[in-house]
């Protein structure tokens, strides 16, 4: 079991769709401190399963979380509507697993291209150009 479970178990069991918190309130319900990194970088807040164990307990539980503020050291866990698997809901995207999958769909390469064919200073020099 995680240490964070205290978390998870909390977040589970809250009737509303959003919960604006404090650091301090979640040091409160986990019963020790937050790691001093999550005071100091927003990404241990990020929604990414592979950032960090206290990430899976939310993710878990079936929330997300959003408008980390660093300064006033609060943020806003949303609930997905995924019924605690940790899998977003439809309105919220997937978790990624490629660092290039947000831009899927956005590069088109017309037909008549050939992407195996030479570039740069290969094709300079088989074109005499060089």
């Amino acid at each position: 079991m995680s240490k964070y479970e205290p978390l998870k178990r909390h977040l589970a069991t809250l009737p509303v769709p959003v919960w604006r918190t404090s650091f301090r309130e979640i040091e409160r319900i986990l019963g020790f401190p937050l790691p001093p990194s999550s005071r100091r970088h927003r990404a241990l807040w990020s929604n990414n399963p592979q950032n960090h164990v206290m990430t899976k307990a939310w993710l878990n539980a079936g929330w997300l979380t959003e408008q980390v503020d660093l300064e006033k050291e609060e943020l806003v866990f949303r609930k997905t509507g995924s019924g605690g698997n940790g899998n977003p809901s439809a309105g919220s995207p997937p978790a990624a697993k490629s660092p290039f999958a947000g831009l899927k769909g956005t590069v088109r390469i017309h037909a008549d291209f050939n992407i195996t064919e030479p570039t740069g200073e290969e094709w300079s020099a088989e074109r005499g150009i060089l």
